[in-house]
């Protein structure tokens, strides 16, 4: 006598027996796509999708492992461009098999040999299973391309430069570009100078008005100007952007390494300005500014002191920002930081290190994911640098330590430093001091 399998070959004339059928099938399609063909159905396509579910979850799992105990090789990995590219294919695919396997399971099921009342439940449960797990594989595989794009965009380096005594200089520009201006200018420079073992950062505030500029042998700009940029008030450090522009032959392979001439002209300015390397640039554009902070959900910023909002030349302000801690979207962020009204350029430096120090602490993990499709498509609109995108992980790394410990800042600013008539030896001697190795602590 043989045996009959209930699953397989259930009793049709029992409601009983094919509601508790149908459940199980359903079930088991949830926990493990492809094992209610094998026990009811297609056993091949059971044991493929059996197969591609262990796959996927040793994958994930093996992916938590070093995400645990190699943050570095784990970031490398996944923003690597055919990494992104596999993994969305990988995924697309999954949500399909998932499909295919839980229609099959209905088909399987026959509710309508399943108890009347249970019908609307068994269907209900499988559906909603399908736009939970189908749904969620088809979001990720959106989710990688999206990354790959934005990526691809952003990070449009293909050099990796070493760390120079011990760190990364990073030269950061808002660029002023708007429907109302033409080309683009710096609209504040800095320069974020991480200590490449713990994170420590100190970021250097340079005035857009600062004039001589003087430029080391060897710099394309040298030729030009042997004794700096010396020519008053038409020669300030931010119009060497447009002035590179205007001679793109000066710099020749800066578009096929990922940068702009104009960028170049200001990379060798603020090296001869402050005597150090830097390696890599981030250019963010200032039209596009809000949209990023939108993206993020908005900055909260400790605000010194009552500041106004619009105020235009010969125009009263619109309104306020208030003294404080003050949650602000991304207009109310851009008028803050760039505001001139009833201050100076100097102030306004110091607005602006605020607002990207706030949006560094706040540019954690947790909010990228949840926000990730905003975020990218802001970035990359916005955002533009000559870092590889090979060097992303280790300067994840980096960023997770550096939002542990205290920002240090040097800003080249009244009194310290005249713009108009700089002490450059005095400067040098200044950003020695300020990124000499020292025992960083974390914040408080």
């Amino acid at each position: 006598m043989t045996a009959v399998n209930p699953v397989r070959d259930p009793d049709l004339r029992s409601p009983n027996v094919m509601t508790k059928r149908a459940w199980w099938l359903v079930g088991l399609n949830i926990l493990i796509p492809g094992s209610a063909q094998i026990l009811a159905g297609n056993r091949r396509l059971g044991r493929f999708g059996v197969g591609t579910t262990f796959l996927l979850w040793a994958v994930a799992l093996l992916s938590l492992v070093v995400y645990l105990v190699a943050h570095p090789v784990f970031y490398t990995i996944v923003t690597n461009p055919i990494v992104l590219t596999v993994a969305q294919v990988a995924l697309a695919g999954y949500a399909i098999l998932w499909i295919v396997l839980t229609l099959d399971t209905l088909r399987l099921v026959r509710l309508i040999r399943a108890a009347p009342i249970t019908r609307p439940f068994i269907a209900a449960l499988a559906v909603l299973a399908l736009v939970a797990t189908a749904g969620g594989a088809s979001y990720a595989a959106v989710t990688a391309g999206s990354a790959r794009s934005a990526l691809g965009q952003i990070f449009a380096g293909s050099t990796m430069a070493p760390p120079v005594n011990g760190r990364y200089n990073i030269l950061l520009l808002g660029g002023d570009a708007g429907p109302d201006r033409t080309g683009l200018r710096p609209d504040s420079t800095s320069v974020a100078s991480i200590d490449a073992a713990t994170g420590a950062t100190t970021i250097i505030g340079i005035p857009r008005n600062l004039e001589q500029i003087p430029f080391v042998t060897g710099s394309p700009l040298y030729g030009p100007f042997p004794n700096g940029y010396n020519c008053g008030d038409k020669c300030l450090i931010d119009y060497l952007y447009t002035y590179g522009e205007e001679h793109p032959s000066l710099y020749p392979k800066a578009v096929t390494n990922g940068s702009l001439p104009g960028i170049e002209a200001m990379r060798d300015a603020v090296e001869g300005v402050l005597g150090i390397k830097i390696q890599y640039f981030g250019l963010i554009d200032m039209q596009g500014f809000s949209d990023l902070v939108d993206a993020l959900g908005g900055v909260t910023v400790d605000v010194p002191t009552r500041t106004p909002i619009g105020g235009v030349t010969g125009a009263k302000p619109t309104g306020w920002v208030e003294a404080g801690t003050q949650k602000m979207n991304g207009a109310t962020a851009l008028w803050y930081a760039r505001t001139r009204y009833d201050s100076n350029d100097f102030e306004r430096m110091a607005r602006q290190r605020l607002v990207q120090e706030a949006i560094i602490k706040q540019f954690q993990p947790a909010i990228i994911v949840s926000k990730f499709q905003a975020i990218a498509q802001a970035g990359a609109q916005v955002v533009k640098t000559d870092v590889p995108s090979s060097a992303l992980g280790g300067f994840v790394d980096l960023a997770e330590k550096s939002r542990k410990l205290p920002v240090a800042h040097l800003e080249l600013v009244p009194p310290v430093v005249q713009p108009g008539n700089p002490d450059f030896s005095k400067i040098r001697q200044l950003v020695a001091q300020a990124l000499a190795p020292k025992t960083a602590t974390p914040a408080p």
